[in-house]
């Protein structure tokens, strides 16, 4: 391998790079995209293997997200072990060029800017086009406060999906393990889905997302509290983060997936505002449980403000991991020494 996983600073090093990278560049169109590969072979697998009985379509679907996750795994980590022996700096330049992939930071933030842009100036319009790119939800009649829900929800649930969980895996396995969990979230956001078409068939690759986004959803409201509390060091206005704690552990369960609600939550009470509530998708209409409560109306600056919130929080995120890494290899070699 390029890098040498046992040397925790190292591997975090190439990590914080793989992050300025991602800020920086974010994923020029002009190269190709692992998820982009990743959706061909999961929809040509799901063509093929989804159909027949309820039984057979979920375990199908256990050994499509068996093959695509240990297969992404797989050919990662050979192709940069490959790229190393050919040259050292080949495989450095192409580990950090799939860790960077695996990050949405520039992406989510621009996002949210394309959206908060038109608001600020009255173009109603323009906001709906730009949320319709980033939401599943019908868009067409949503007026300002709609709008500005949609894209604070958007954030905060990608902060988690699109941030932290994959720092995470960078952090404890480099490029390979940051990959297949992009697998593992691709795989859900494609069949994952509680309809009769993907409900068997897609019951694994759910299942695996919640187990692998568990721990990053809690540990990533945690630092959106402690933004939210360094907030008001940098701003006039501080946010409402007394409370906030205790108020997104009762709402976040009230969230129809296990993990979303964690991030949702803390951000809908930091910003005073409820998330939440009905929602209109290809004319149907879905309701769900509401987050926090609506002190203020929602509006174009709460965008802003979230998507500061999403740069502290994976920032604490990444300085608390590094930390925790730092503060078991030392217990570790401690213990070596004692031991010999």
């Amino acid at each position: 391998m390029s890098l040498d996983l046992l040397s925790l600073p190292a591997l975090a090093g190439w990590v914080a790079l793989a992050i300025v990278i991602d800020l920086i560049v974010g994923d020029p169109r002009t190269l190709p995209h692992p998820v982009v590969i990743l959706g061909k072979a999961i929809s040509a697998l799901e063509h093929r293997w989804n159909h027949g009985s309820p039984q057979r379509r979920r375990l199908l679907g256990g050994c499509l997200t068996l093959v695509v996750v240990l297969g992404t795994f797989s050919v990662a980590w050979l192709g940069l072990a490959l790229l190393s022996w050919v040259h050292p700096w080949l495989g450095l330049a192409a580990e950090l060029w799939l860790l960077a992939t695996t990050l949405a930071i520039k992406g989510l933030a621009d996002a949210g800017r394309a959206i908060a842009a038109p608001l600020r100036q009255g173009d109603l319009p323009g906001a709906r086009q730009a949320l319709s790119r980033v939401v599943g939800r019908d868009t067409q009649a949503l007026d300002e406060a709609e709008i500005t829900r949609g894209a604070v929800e958007t954030v905060a649930e990608n902060t988690v999906d699109g941030i932290t969980s994959p720092l995470l895996f960078a952090l404890l396995g480099g490029a390979p393990l940051a990959l297949a969990y992009k697998a593992v979230n691709t795989l859900d956001s494609m069949v994952g889905y509680r309809n009769e078409r993907y409900g068997d068939f897609g019951y694994a690759s759910a299942r695996l997302d919640d187990l692998a986004n568990w721990l990053p959803a809690r540990l990533t409201a945690l630092c959106l509290w402690l933004a939210g509390v360094l907030y008001g060091v940098f701003h006039r206005s501080p946010l409402r983060w007394r409370g906030a704690l205790a108020a997104t552990w009762r709402e976040a369960p009230r969230h129809p997936s296990p993990n979303a609600g964690w991030p949702e939550a803390m951000v809908a009470n930091l910003l005073g505002v409820q998330l939440g509530g009905t929602n209109v998708y290809q004319g149907q209409v879905s309701h769900r449980a509401t987050l926090g409560t609506a002190h203020d109306l929602l509006k174009a600056s709460h965008i802003t403000t979230t998507i500061w919130l999403m740069h502290g929080a994976w920032l604490l995120f990444f300085l608390l991991l590094f930390f925790l890494q730092l503060f078991f290899q030392q217990l570790c070699l401690v213990m070596a020494t004692g031991a010999g």
